[in-house]
């Protein structure tokens, strides 16, 4: 799904997943397959008692729980309720041309084969006479239900069990099956070789070879790499008027038909680039595809829209708040043990789009007293543009108090507020950014772009420092200090901001139960602010906002404030899901809330949610820019499969932590060791050992481990072939 495009939208798809072969494209659907580029579209429902009900399956009405998917719809599972019966599902789609699906129901299951221009055969007629595995016939015990024509192809559809033709449309194969139970079946073009009696096996072989790959958690972490991956793999979905496969933020949100907000296809701005980062932990190629979808949108001036759809348009008024280069860069580290297995085909395609937006923030967001804030542009023939709300919709924090009481500027088209957040996140972009242009060869960008954050780093320091508060806040135009709190505040962290004691005290100050922290830490505005009321942004804990606070902790060393908040945030996300199944667009600030309904504003599975699991993973594995930290949580845990460029990493914590690649140990130490700028290339391993313990370290070219004992102090440790080299004291990160 990467590829190249121009601002006005053309795109040439290039990567993966491509639109071809069996998958849920369908965004109208959880329960089918469609076959791309061309075929027919199968859906699966129980028949009631006014009919077939193939249709409106959310989280809100019938979706009882999604199961395993793999990027290529190879394997899917799906569980459903309509009509007083449960109905379980396991495709096993994926590239080719041929489906096989497991239905097993209390009640008749109903199916829907559809986007047919033709239907060529009669249903019911027993296969047992044709020859088992025919071109054309059905094997030996199937029955054939009908021949259809999709896309110049004929389909025939076989299955284990009977059917009745059900009245549907002119362009449908709607079929009942005529009892409970299970019904395997399979759907093929007319000269392929095989039979639905393989359903079974099939399904078995395509499930047992995504095992081998999939993300797997347990122990503390639970089942939150299976929550996260549900929440990526289930949204993919294919935009027919584009004609591409798309990753929206979630496919409920987006689908009208089943009371969404668009017609059939949205991107916004900032979740399409935490849902590639989420996805960077299932599928590096496929991560790609989802960084740069919304690449091609940016405007001639380089602004990248808060939103772009099929049904409303894109709000070229105003953006969304810049993580691109941060979320890009992340997933870049995470790609790799080393500079030369990470993934620069990402940096190539995203970095001229992401400079040119980041460039965009100051010609166009100069707010009050010089630094940034956020704002709407006028747009002729939208009346709704530049203005208040438009400019708070830039924020992504829509009804946040934090903007209660502030005014549009119509001198600047900006907020007369001057945005702890916002300059925090440009300055945090523009490191990530230069970072990134060193990678890619172009010093002279890079020195650049640090001297720029320097410059703001220094008067946003300056300027939105609080001395009677003891912490940073939002700057009015009148020049007093906004009293309101939330986690943006701690993004001043993530900027690098304060000195390491002033930014200790503050982020201890905020994290007092009463105002961010307690056991259901970081609400979007504080406890004690007297615009919380724990709803929408105005006190819900939505994880972009957590995952942002906590990589500022993070960057300060704050373990102490950080790993409590990653836990109870973690228990909060898995909770819901052994609940519900769900991975939520925002979580209760409150105990006894269930945010299942339509009116609490909630989506039931959106993959920015997935956040919170990977702030977890980060407590054993964490990809920094100095190399990778690893860390005993505490508890039992283990991290398998997660995808390197040099393969398969498994992380896990038990007595001791242990980190394997492809099987074979890297590293192996005691719960009370830390190693921290981990780095492994083909002739050398760095990295730095602090705390207590013993730890041994595997040479690069996997010969016997190496000691290094550590007694309190840290040790720097570079060990080459059959572990030549030296361990000393101090760090070399």
């Amino acid at each position: 799904m990467s590829g190249t495009g121009t601002g006005t939208g053309e795109w040439r798809a290039t990567g993966t997943p491509a639109p071809a072969g069996w998958n849920t494209w369908d965004v109208r659907t959880h329960t089918g397959m469609s076959r791309l580029p061309s075929g027919p579209r199968v859906r699966f429902g129980v028949l009631g008692p006014g009919g077939p009900v193939l249709d409106g399956f959310t989280w809100r009405d019938g979706l009882e729980r999604l199961g395993p998917h793999t990027v290529d719809g190879s394997y899917a599972e799906v569980t459903v309720r309509a009509a007083g019966h449960r109905l379980r599902l396991e495709f096993a789609g994926g590239p080719g041309d041929i489906l096989y699906v497991r239905a097993e129901s209390t009640g008749r299951v109903a199916l829907s084969v559809d986007a047919l221009t033709g239907i060529v055969e009669p249903t019911g007629r027993p296969g047992a006479s044709g020859r088992p595995g025919a071109p054309g016939r059905p094997g030996a015990g199937d029955l054939l239900l009908g021949t259809v024509l999709a896309g110049g192809i004929r389909w025939t559809v076989t299955a284990s069990s009977a059917a009745d033709r059900v009245e549907g449309p002119a362009d449908a194969l709607v079929l009942a099956f005529r009892g409970p139970g299970t019904v395997e079946l399979r759907i093929a073009p007319a000269d392929a070789p095989g039979t639905a009696a393989r359903t079974a096996g099939v399904l078995a072989s395509h499930r047992a070879a995504a095992d081998l790959t999939r993300l797997r958690s347990g122990g503390w972490l639970g089942a939150a790499a299976d929550a996260l991956t549900t929440a990526v793999t289930w949204n993919t979905v294919f935009a027919p008027d584009i004609g591409r496969v798309l990753t929206p933020t979630s496919r409920d949100f987006v689908c009208a038909e089943r009371k969404g907000f668009y017609g059939t296809w949205a991107l916004h701005a900032w979740d399409t680039f935490f849902t590639g980062l989420v996805a960077s932990a299932v599928d590096r190629d496929y991560a790609r595809g989802i960084f740069e979808q919304i690449l091609p949108y940016a405007d001639e001036s380089g602004m990248i829209p808060n939103r772009i759809s099929d049904d409303r348009g894109r709000t070229d008024d105003r953006s969304q708040p810049p993580v691109g280069a941060l979320t890009v860069y992340q997933a870049h580290l995470a790609g790799g043990l080393s500079p030369e297995t990470r993934d620069t085909i990402l940096l190539h395609s995203t970095f001229p789009a992401l400079l040119a937006w980041h460039d965009w923030w100051p010609r166009a967001r100069r707010g009050p007293h010089g630094l940034l804030a956020w704002g709407s542009d006028p747009v002729a023939g939208d009346p709704a543009s530049a203005t208040l709300d438009r400019a708070k919709r830039e924020s992504g924090l829509d009804d946040s108090p934090m903007y209660d009481e502030t005014r549009y500027d119509p001198a600047t088209h900006t907020m007369d507020l001057a945005d702890v957040g916002l300059n925090a996140l440009h300055i945090a972009d523009a490191e990530a950014l230069a970072d990134i242009a060193g990678i890619l060869g172009e010093q002279a960008t890079a020195d650049r772009l640090r001297a720029e954050a320097a410059t703001a780093r220094a008067a946003a320091d300056r300027l939105l420092w609080d001395a009677e508060r003891g912490g940073y806040r939002n700057l009015t135009a009148a020049g007093t200090h906004d009293p309101h709190v939330s986690p943006t505040m701690l993004y001043a962290l993530l900027g690098g901001l304060p000195d390491a004691d002033r930014g200790a005290a503050m982020a201890a100050d905020l994290l007092r139960p009463e105002v961010l922290g307690g056991v259901r830490p970081l609400p979007s505005v504080a406890r004690d602010d007297p615009g919380f009321a724990a709803t929408y942004w105005r006190g819900r804990i939505w994880a972009p906002m957590a995952y942002l606070a906590v990589r500022g902790l993070r960057r300060y060393g704050l373990t102490e404030l950080s790993r409590p908040v990653v836990g109870d945030l973690l228990r909060l996300f898995l909770d819901e899901w052994r609940a519900y199944g769900h991975v939520r667009e925002n979580y209760p600030a409150v105990d006894g809330e269930n945010l299942t309904g339509f009116e609490k504003r909630s989506d039931g599975l959106m993959a920015w949610g997935g956040l919170l699991a990977c702030l977890a993973f980060g407590e054993l594995a964490d990809a920094r820019p100095d190399g990778w930290r690893f860390a005993h949580p505490g508890e039992p845990a283990e991290l398998r499969n997660l995808p390197l460029g040099e393969g398969r990493l498994d992380v896990r914590a038990a007595d001791r932590l242990t980190v394997r690649l492809e099987g074979r140990v890297l590293l192996d130490m005691a719960p009370g060791v830390v190693v921290r700028g981990y780095r492994r290339t083909g002739d050398r391993v760095t990295g730095t050992a602090e705390g207590t313990g013993d730890l041994l370290v595997t040479p690069p070219d996997g010969g016997s481990p190496v000691e290094v004992d550590v007694r309190g102090g840290p040790r720097a440790f570079t060990l080459g072939p059959d572990g030549t080299g030296d361990v000393r004291e101090g760090s070399d990160t």
